[in-house]
């Protein structure tokens, strides 16, 4: 256990002297506004999501204020960068780079269908191509290039598989047609199909997060915990998971021969404040700061909903999201952190190697 941690950011100096591109995919962990201009349920437009925000507004930010993009881009000296569906992110604003993240997503797609209006993982690549289109009107095909090969490249998703899909209801139709351990493999094996793609549209940093420990969020200590306890089956599923998804990483690099892909082991760097939260400054690891029910953990996060004075104390913001100071912590260990939490090593030492090259 690493005890009580200082949980800032503020120590780390940017890490080039050139700010690089940041680019994102994923899901709500991810997600700085797409969805708000979807027609779909999957969307944190109103109050108090963003109540720790610097405008103290709801952004479409599955937070009480700053995410994991925020937060990166807040380390390594850049601009977090701007949701693709934005009509602001136009001209200069474009070459910063793009968030195209989006809520309720998964690896599958047929993960998240009660949500509808999502953008799926095959679109926010297809949005990505995109996107380098447009940057080639501005700069060239040759600037545009090495500006999403030097680019910092953030993949987050998986979660939902499990949680808006294998376990969204008793006898899914994915958890009749695999067992646990042979979904993880199938479920794996599309992620590397997305990777892959990746690559070939020219990212060549990418920093790849596991799930968190799915059955610890307060959302499922309501529906399928047992007095207070994790639920079993989707920590089952993280502990299978996690690890081949490290391994498929590591396959993946020595394919290309290079360190292209970095696998953040964000299931034991959440572990360490969820069963331990006092020795890192929180109050509950257990209990939402907001939502209804046992735990906080039933519904949304709206209006109407019980909400704590103070965020800091809690490791969750709402029934599934992490709350900002959490989110701090994981950056600091993405950043800074040992092998135990960064394969093959943190982003720190991979953007100061970046940096001299």
């Amino acid at each position: 256990m690493l005890g009580l941690l200082v949980l800032t950011l503020a120590s780390f100096a940017p890490l080039a002297a050139e700010a690089r591109a940041f680019f994102v995919f994923g899901d709500s962990l991810v997600d700085n506004g797409n969805n708000n201009y979807l027609a779909t349920t999957a969307r944190a437009d109103s109050p108090p999501y963003g109540i720790d925000f610097p405008t103290r507004l709801p952004t479409g930010r599955f937070s009480n204020g700053l995410n994991i993009p925020d937060l990166i881009s807040e380390a390594i000296g850049t601009e977090s960068p701007m949701p693709y569906l934005s009509p602001f992110l136009k001209g200069e604003k474009l070459l910063a780079g793009a968030n195209f993240a989006s809520a309720g997503i998964g690896i599958l797609n047929d993960t998240g269908i009660q949500f509808v209006n999502i953008i799926r993982m095959y679109k926010q690549l297809e949005y990505f191509q995109q996107y380098q289109q447009r940057v080639t009107g501005l700069i060239g095909a040759e600037q545009t290039q090495r500006l999403v090969n030097e680019a910092l490249v953030l993949m987050t998703v998986g979660g939902n598989d499990f949680v808006n899909n294998y376990y969204l209801v008793p006898f899914s139709a994915r958890s009749r047609q695999f067992s646990l351990p042979d979904y993880v493999v199938y479920v794996i094996s599309e992620y590397r199909k997305l990777l892959v793609r990746l690559y070939d549209l020219g990212a060549r940093r990418v920093l790849v997060t596991g799930s968190g420990p799915l059955g610890c969020v307060p959302a499922e200590l309501a529906l399928r915990g047992r007095n207070g306890q994790c639920s079993t089956e989707l920590q089952q599923a993280a502990a299978l998971y996690n690890p081949q998804l490290t391994e498929m990483i590591k396959e993946l690099n020595a394919q290309y021969g290079s360190d292209i892909f970095i696998a953040a082991n964000t299931r034991e760097m959440s572990t360490n404040f969820i069963s331990n939260p006092e020795a890192f400054g929180f109050t509950t690891s257990k209990m939402a700061c907001c939502g209804q029910g046992p735990y906080n953990g039933i519904g949304l996060c709206t209006p109407s909903s019980n909400l704590c004075s103070n965020r800091d104390e809690y490791a969750f913001w709402d029934p599934f999201h992490p709350s900002e100071r959490a989110n701090r912590y994981l950056v600091q260990q993405m950043m800074n952190g040992s092998t135990e939490y960064m394969n093959p090593m943190n982003l720190s030492t991979i953007l100061a190697m970046d940096s001299r090259t």
